[in-house]
């Protein structure tokens, strides 16, 4: 597809899809393509990376891109080369890493990723624009983010972020479901930490519209035991549950999941309204450890995310919070240990 020009649009944004042959990207490029992250008149040129033997699939899905017929879409790009693929970027998803095999040792898993994480942060310090704005989706998400970040010296530390939204549309819809109101009258769950299993999704800030009334979660749910068991172990444990049944990791509500991530690193958080994202954990109020992306509550406005600071933690937390916490301190040695080598 050559690139196109037509007045009235502004100019189109670079956006890269790692990984982009996989069943993640799968779900998520038409949504890209379609305006439904970056604005209904910004118009996308749409980079699609991924390793030489996925070339041929890459194909298949920049043909059906194409044949999706998508006015925003001005230009699809697949490669496998780097200093294609990181050229001049507005915004880098990064979906693609090792996944866990059967029998593999994390320390091996955060071994091969350390590389993979490594190279893809010196290619955005060579390539990518000062201002990228980077997201990464491939796990262990938090400790790839932070080796990415070091990677890229030059390109601030803000401008990093890991995926903990679908673990906190998970929460938000489970509490909904118990109280028996649609998703989005629940806001200012959050969630704490990694995403992984010792992540920490927390209600105690969060609201619930009963009826038109704003409600505290705990109000609204009235059963306190399963806020403090089974809802936060569903939570951690869900990606997991979905595997078991679909023999598949999750892929639409993962794509759900980073482009409400995005949208809202592009067009802020509302009033009032905090979102989880992974971020840099320097200078945050919360007493964890400074050089961690860890999740917390974040707002935006005109691009740039604050955490959501002030919030009080009882004791309940403060141990969840720690918990998880201790675990990416373990995991940021393992791989720094890795990344001098």
């Amino acid at each position: 597809m050559p690139g196109l020009i037509t007045p009235g649009y502004a100019d189109p944004i670079r956006v890269l899809v790692t990984g982009a042959a996989g069943q993640i990207a799968y779900s998520l490029l038409y949504s890209i393509a379609k305006g439904d992250v970056f604005g209904k008149d910004q118009p996308i040129i749409l980079v699609l990376l991924d390793i030489p033997p996925m070339l041929p699939v890459l194909d298949g899905v920049v043909m059906e891109l194409q044949d999706c017929a998508l006015p925003l879409l001005r230009e699809v790009i697949p490669t496998d080369k780097v200093e294609v693929g990181f050229k001049d970027l507005d915004a880098a998803i990064l979906v693609g890493s090792m996944p866990r095999k059967e029998g593999m040792e994390r320390k091996d898993l955060l071994k091969a990723n350390v590389a993979i994480f490594k190279a893809q942060g010196a290619a955005l310090e060579k390539y990518a624009k000062k201002t990228v704005r980077v997201l990464v989706v491939g796990n262990p998400a938090n400790t790839n983010c932070l080796i990415a970040s070091k990677s890229a010296p030059s390109i601030p530390k803000e401008n990093f972020s890991c995926l903990t939204r679908l673990d906190h549309n998970r929460a938000r819809s489970q509490v909904a479901m118990r109280c028996g109101v649609p998703a989005d009258a629940v806001k200012n769950v959050i969630i704490w930490g990694n995403h992984s299993s010792t992540q920490y999704p927390d209600v105690h800030h969060a609201m619930v519209n009963v009826h038109g009334k704003e409600v505290e979660a705990y109000s609204a749910v009235k059963d306190d035991s399963w806020l403090k068991g089974d809802f936060i172990s569903t939570v951690q444990l869900r990606g997991a549950a979905v595997i078991k049944a679909r023999k598949l990791s999750s892929a639409m509500s993962a794509a759900k999941a980073i482009c409400d991530h995005m949208r809202d690193w592009w067009f802020g958080t509302l009033d009032g309204e905090f979102m989880s994202m992974g971020v840099y954990a320097g200078g945050n109020s919360y007493g964890i450890p400074e050089d961690l992306i860890y999740s917390f509550p974040v707002h935006i406005k005109n691009k740039s995310w604050n955490i959501h600071d002030g919030l009080p933690v009882n004791d309940f937390s403060r141990a969840k919070m720690d918990a998880t916490a201790a675990e990416l301190v373990e995991e940021r040695d393992t791989a720094l240990s890795f990344l001098s080598q």
